[in-house]
Protein backbone atom coordinates (compact mmCIF):
# COMPACT_ATOMS: atom_id res chain seq x y z
CA UNK A 1 0.00 0.00 0.00
CA UNK A 2 1.20 3.50 -0.79
CA UNK A 3 2.47 5.32 2.32
CA UNK A 4 0.21 8.38 2.11
CA UNK A 5 -2.81 6.12 1.59
CA UNK A 6 -1.83 4.09 4.65
CA UNK A 7 -1.73 7.28 6.75
CA UNK A 8 -5.08 8.43 5.35
CA UNK A 9 -6.76 5.11 6.16
CA UNK A 10 -5.40 5.23 9.71
CA UNK A 11 -6.60 8.82 10.21
CA UNK A 12 -10.03 7.76 8.89
CA UNK A 13 -10.38 5.19 11.71
CA UNK A 14 -11.13 7.78 14.41
CA UNK A 15 -11.26 11.57 14.71
CA UNK A 16 -9.18 11.35 17.91
CA UNK A 17 -6.13 10.22 15.94
CA UNK A 18 -4.00 13.36 15.87
CA UNK A 19 -1.09 12.23 13.72
CA UNK A 20 -0.29 9.39 11.34
CA UNK A 21 3.09 9.49 9.63
CA UNK A 22 5.66 7.17 8.13
CA UNK A 23 9.21 7.63 9.40
CA UNK A 24 12.09 6.22 7.36
CA UNK A 25 15.20 4.48 8.69
CA UNK A 26 17.00 7.86 8.84
CA UNK A 27 14.38 9.34 11.17
CA UNK A 28 12.69 11.47 8.52
CA UNK A 29 8.95 11.91 8.00
CA UNK A 30 8.29 10.67 4.46
CA UNK A 31 4.47 10.46 4.40
CA UNK A 32 1.43 11.62 6.32
CA UNK A 33 1.43 14.11 9.15
CA UNK A 34 -0.81 15.97 11.58
CA UNK A 35 -4.59 15.83 11.15
CA UNK A 36 -6.07 19.13 10.04
CA UNK A 37 -7.27 21.12 13.04
CA UNK A 38 -4.70 19.69 15.45
CA UNK A 39 -1.53 21.41 16.55
CA UNK A 40 1.68 19.59 17.41
CA UNK A 41 2.45 19.57 21.13
CA UNK A 42 6.16 19.99 20.44
CA UNK A 43 8.16 22.16 18.06
CA UNK A 44 9.59 20.85 14.79
CA UNK A 45 13.08 20.39 16.27
CA UNK A 46 11.57 18.13 18.95
CA UNK A 47 9.72 16.22 16.20
CA UNK A 48 13.05 15.42 14.54
CA UNK A 49 14.48 14.15 17.83
CA UNK A 50 11.36 12.05 18.48
CA UNK A 51 11.62 10.46 15.02
CA UNK A 52 15.32 9.63 15.42
CA UNK A 53 14.76 8.19 18.89
CA UNK A 54 11.85 6.13 17.55
CA UNK A 55 14.05 4.62 14.84
CA UNK A 56 16.76 3.82 17.40
CA UNK A 57 14.29 2.10 19.73
CA UNK A 58 12.85 0.07 16.84
CA UNK A 59 16.34 -1.11 15.87
CA UNK A 60 17.12 -2.05 19.47
CA UNK A 61 13.91 -4.09 19.75
CA UNK A 62 14.98 -6.22 16.77
CA UNK A 63 17.70 -7.72 18.97
CA UNK A 64 15.04 -9.91 20.58
CA UNK A 65 13.17 -10.94 17.40
CA UNK A 66 14.74 -14.41 17.29
CA UNK A 67 13.75 -15.19 20.88
CA UNK A 68 10.43 -13.34 21.27
CA UNK A 69 9.29 -12.87 17.67
CA UNK A 70 9.07 -9.58 15.79
CA UNK A 71 7.41 -6.53 17.33
CA UNK A 72 3.95 -5.84 15.91
CA UNK A 73 3.54 -2.47 17.64
CA UNK A 74 4.77 -0.47 20.63
CA UNK A 75 2.76 2.01 22.69
CA UNK A 76 3.61 4.81 25.14
CA UNK A 77 0.88 6.13 27.43
CA UNK A 78 1.86 9.71 28.28
CA UNK A 79 0.24 12.49 30.31
CA UNK A 80 -1.02 14.35 27.24
CA UNK A 81 -1.49 11.64 24.59
CA UNK A 82 -0.79 8.09 23.50
CA UNK A 83 1.92 7.30 20.96
CA UNK A 84 1.99 4.06 18.97
CA UNK A 85 4.55 2.81 16.49
CA UNK A 86 4.26 -0.01 13.95
CA UNK A 87 7.04 -1.50 11.84
CA UNK A 88 6.07 -1.25 8.15
CA UNK A 89 8.72 -2.81 5.89
CA UNK A 90 11.89 -0.78 6.58
CA UNK A 91 9.89 2.17 7.95
CA UNK A 92 7.86 2.97 11.05
CA UNK A 93 4.25 4.11 11.13
CA UNK A 94 3.97 6.61 13.98
CA UNK A 95 0.54 7.40 15.45
CA UNK A 96 -0.44 9.84 18.18
CA UNK A 97 -3.94 9.80 19.64
CA UNK A 98 -6.03 11.50 22.28
CA UNK A 99 -6.03 9.69 25.63
CA UNK A 100 -9.78 8.99 25.62
CA UNK A 101 -9.53 6.58 22.67
CA UNK A 102 -9.96 2.82 23.19
CA UNK A 103 -6.31 1.84 22.99
CA UNK A 104 -7.11 -1.84 23.52
CA UNK A 105 -8.68 -2.04 20.03
CA UNK A 106 -7.10 0.69 17.92
CA UNK A 107 -3.66 -0.92 17.43
CA UNK A 108 -5.27 -4.09 16.11
CA UNK A 109 -7.44 -2.08 13.70
CA UNK A 110 -4.26 -0.40 12.46
CA UNK A 111 -2.53 -3.78 12.08
CA UNK A 112 -5.47 -4.93 9.93
CA UNK A 113 -4.87 -1.96 7.62
CA UNK A 114 -1.12 -2.59 7.47
CA UNK A 115 -1.55 -6.30 6.72
CA UNK A 116 -4.16 -5.93 3.97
Amino acid sequence: MEKDELCKQVLDLDSRIRFAGVINENGRLIAGGMRSGFKSLEDSKDDEMLYMELVLRARMRKEFDKVLGPVKFAMSYRDKLIIMSFPVEENILLISVEKDIDFSKLPFNILDIINH
